[in-house]
């Protein structure tokens, strides 16, 4: 049996009036994500519990199947295991943003919490002198480490050997993309601990106000990174390998480290693809080939694209449609095409959680779930949708049993 899943992130949304009541899903022509419907099932799924962040950390672990009550510590160590580092006991991750916070009738606003989708070249720079001026302060004993990713996405390592980390389970932070253009004064981090993460961040606000990448970017006519931004701490989370769980051997494609982590944590290979960018300009006919490449040395396929989410948290309703009709023609039709050789075979295609235009935020929520193949008996619907998905009979309230639904 081949399986395939893919992972349009932040696909489900409300009914937009631009889009005549309708949603990017149902707004959007996806003949192929049809196709499955019609030949399998529709269901809805809640992959983020209200009583944890409505983020991709979450929404991620509960669709492979995995319970994030039980498994969940935090976002940044997912993203420190794609970057191959190893957390020992009391080391902790923190994901570091570079944003751009400008002053708006006397607040900080959220204005971008990409930094104008600044280089990873840039925000290496950035980083470097962060590390710099302000890790190597005597008080931090060594402790700190920021670790260069991609673009905006970056690290601070706490290792704790040579300083005790002053957060604990308690200690809550903000993603700044649940912030955007919004006053940012009553989203600092809180409880123990969060002293530190803000001294941290508004020492790299006077860092960064000359820096020689901010000017430069100002000569070009791009924002500027403002300052650093600490969320999404935890320490070394612990998941039973997904072969061992479920059976089946996997491989991730994707852009974006947290799904990188998570593969890498539930043992499943990593496929890079050139030109998958995280965004909206990713080559999603790239990554289409590249899951046909790999069907033959893998059990199962996971494809996870993040333009659908990235639309949404700009607002930008017609680039979230045209996102989910590039993933339907250059990902799920070549798939379909190509599973007809091999044998028996099922497919899955879920969002993680959904991303509203209306807030540009992430939200707790249901999101629609098809799965069609091998052994799955077909229902009377036949097209995909978030209306469609909420009407079904068949419910996913703890979302992490879809996987074993799917698989078994």
């Amino acid at each position: 049996m081949k399986y395939l899943v893919i992972i349009p992130d932040g696909a489900a949304d409300q009914p937009q009036g631009s889009l005549g009541g309708r949603t990017p899903l149902e707004a959007a022509a996806t003949p192929h994500m049809d196709a499955v419907v019609a030949q399998g099932v529709i269901a809805s799924a809640c992959h983020t519990p209200d009583q944890l962040p409505a983020g991709s950390e979450i929404g991620n672990l509960s669709l492979l199947g995995y319970d994030p009550f039980e498994h969940f510590t935090g976002r940044a160590p997912m993203e420190a295991a794609a970057q191959g580092i190893a957390l020992g006991e009391g080391d902790w991750a923190v994901r570091c943003n570079l944003v751009t916070i400008d002053q708006v009738d006397g607040e900080r606003v959220m204005k971008d919490f990409t930094a104008d989708h600044i280089t990873t070249e840039e925000s290496t720079a950035l980083l470097k002198t962060v590390q710099e001026q302000v890790a190597s302060d005597p008080k931090w004993n060594g402790a700190l480490e920021f670790v260069p990713g991609v673009s905006y996405r970056n690290l601070l390592i706490w290792r704790g050997d040579k300083l005790a980390a002053p957060f604990d389970g308690s200690t809550r932070s903000e993603a700044p993309h649940d912030w955007t253009d919004l006053p940012v004064a009553n989203a600092h981090p809180r409880g123990p601990g969060a002293d530190v993460l803000v001294e941290l961040m508004d020492a790299t606000c006077e860092l960064f106000a000359d820096h020689p990448v901010n000017k430069q970017r100002a000569a070009e006519g791009k924002g500027a990174a403002t300052n650093v931004w600490l969320w999404g701490q935890g320490g070394a989370p612990t998941l039973e390998p997904f072969a061992q769980k479920f059976g089946p051997k996997g491989a991730m494609i994707t852009a974006v480290d947290l799904l990188r982590g998570i593969a890498a944590l539930v043992g499943w290979d990593r496929i890079e693809v050139e030109g998958a960018t995280g965004y909206l300009d990713t080559d999603y006919a790239a990554k289409g080939r590249a899951a046909i490449d790999v069907l033959d040395k893998y059990d199962i396929v996971c494809v996870h694209v993040e333009a659908p989410d990235e639309a949404s948290h700009e607002g930008r309703t017609d680039e979230k449609v045209k996102a989910i009709e590039q993933i339907d023609q250059h990902i799920v039709g070549p798939l379909l095409e190509a599973l007809k050789s091999h044998g028996e075979w099922r497919v899955m295609i879920s969002p993680d959680h959904p991303t509203f235009l209306s807030t540009k935020k992430h939200t707790h929520g249901n999101v629609p779930v098809t799965m069609a193949g091998a052994g799955i008996a077909p229902d009377a619907c036949s097209a995909y949708g978030d209306a469609n998905a909420a009407a079904s009979e068949l419910r996913f309230d703890q979302g992490w049993d879809a996987m074993r639904w799917f698989i078994q």
